[in-house]
């Protein structure tokens, strides 16, 4: 007698308390068996022991993915092209690595012949928006399962469901952060945090020494650009995993990349969000000031709402929407010509960029100097001052006439002034 088969769900896993919890969860709720997926983005988890528990708790087989590199060079990159800040501030590290992780859940799910895919977002966050929207443009047959957002379980009735299955998890679970990392950065919440008036308590942070304990004396890193790309650190050529690693190391050590801000989520509230991202800090900074000494004061204007518009649809999920593509046309044109190093000072906390050189830089000595040798003449000054100050002035002297004969004209018309 043939024996029927399950249908199949892919379960993005990371091995954590709620991903353990969903592989028991799916199979009760759903009658399917669990294939579970990681994605290693540069977190700094034993991938070999995540496959072990999966496979304890319950998975009908499990996928490991090395993502580092892809993660770098299609995302990373992309981000630090555009100076991807969202707020301004948060360099969007776990942001980017969503629809690449979803993008390998979908590849997965038609391999197996699935009937749908899992995550563990909560109904609270972002990444619900970004694992779905991404996965219904690329295969909206798939069902999508989001146990966090169904349930509504605190940690402490996610442990005790475990327990219940008499499933011990090999880690000890925090009963204060949650924590997400790639090789972009770390994010911390909960716990203590949720106070926005509370300073972060120092055991939150792992990649990031305190400004207090930092060296006495300053580091300096030289980063080297081609074509927006940062491809050597200190004069060394090195491949993307490795460069931004290192990075990593060097300025979490001096104190550089502690983010802890406001934000604005998409579903409406404002939380409170603490970062570790050294390397990204960092790079962007130094590409920043790059593109400022090759691009043309009318490109970097324009390009700065550019940016905006970027690291918006990054963070509210839309990695599919067709303007993405569409806006980093415009960015992958103006970096044909950020090519140079950037040289940048690491003080207890602090960054600063001290030195920048480019065959592509638009500064030029013999403009910019106020000693013998300039060749900028000065007497051009005048008449560009006039002509530039022509509108202004055509305005005051609009307004002052419009003033003078306000007065008569309302006389005329019998108004009270």
């Amino acid at each position: 007698m043939a024996i029927a088969m399950k249908d199949k769900v892919v379960l993005a896993y990371s091995g954590g308390l709620d991903t353990s919890a969903a592989i028991k969860w799916i199979p009760e709720k759903y009658n399917v068996d669990v294939i579970t997926l990681t994605a290693d983005v540069g977190q700094r988890d034993d991938m070999e022991l995540v496959k072990g528990m999966a496979k304890t708790i319950g998975a009908l087989k499990h996928y490991a993915f090395d993502l580092k590199k892809e993660f770098a060079e299609e995302y990373v990159f992309r981000a630090i092209k555009a100076n991807a800040l969202y707020e301004g501030v948060y360099p969007l590290c776990s942001a980017l690595s969503r629809p690449l992780i979803a993008s390998k859940l979908v590849e997965v799910a038609k391999k197996e012949g699935a009937i749908g895919v899992a995550h563990g977002c909560t109904g609270k966050g972002n990444d619900q928006v970004r694992f779905d929207i991404t996965i219904k443009s690329l295969a909206p047959e798939l069902k999508i399962i989001a146990p966090v957002r169904e349930w509504n379980l605190t940690r402490a009735e996610e442990l005790e469901y475990l327990r219940k299955h008499k499933i011990t998890l090999p880690f000890e679970v925090s009963k204060t952060y949650s924590v997400d990392e790639s090789l972009w950065g770390r994010s911390i919440e909960g716990g203590p945090m949720e106070d926005p008036n509370r300073e972060p308590p120092e055991d939150a942070f792992v990649w990031t020494a305190s400004a207090e304990k930092a060296p006495d004396k300053p580091e300096y890193v030289t980063i080297g650009f081609d074509k927006g790309i940062p491809v050597a650190l200190n004069g060394e050529a090195l491949d993307s995993v490795a460069l931004i690693g290192k990075l990593n190391v060097i300025a979490g050590r001096n104190g550089v990349g502690r983010i802890d801000h406001l934000e604005d989520r998409l579903v409406g509230i404002k939380s409170r969000e603490v970062y570790e991202c050294p390397a990204a800090v960092v790079i962007i900074e130094a590409h920043k000031d790059l593109e400022k000494a090759v691009l043309t004061r009318h490109e970097m204007l324009y390009k700065h709402g550019v940016e905006e518009q970027w690291s918006f649809l990054v963070y509210a999920g839309l990695w599919t929407e067709p303007l993405r593509e569409d806006v980093e046309a415009f960015i992958d044109k103006t970096q044909e010509r950020v090519t140079g190093e950037i040289r940048v000072k690491l003080y207890k906390g602090g960054l600063r960029v001290v030195g920048r050189s480019s065959s592509m830089s638009l500064y030029d000595l013999g403009l910019a100097t106020y000693g013998k040798g300039t060749t900028f003449n000065q007497a051009w000054a005048e008449g560009f001052i006039e002509l530039w100050g022509l509108p202004t002035r055509v305005a005051h002297i609009a307004e002052s006439k419009g003033a003078s004969q306000r007065e008569p004209y309302l006389r005329k018309k019998g108004k009270k002034l």
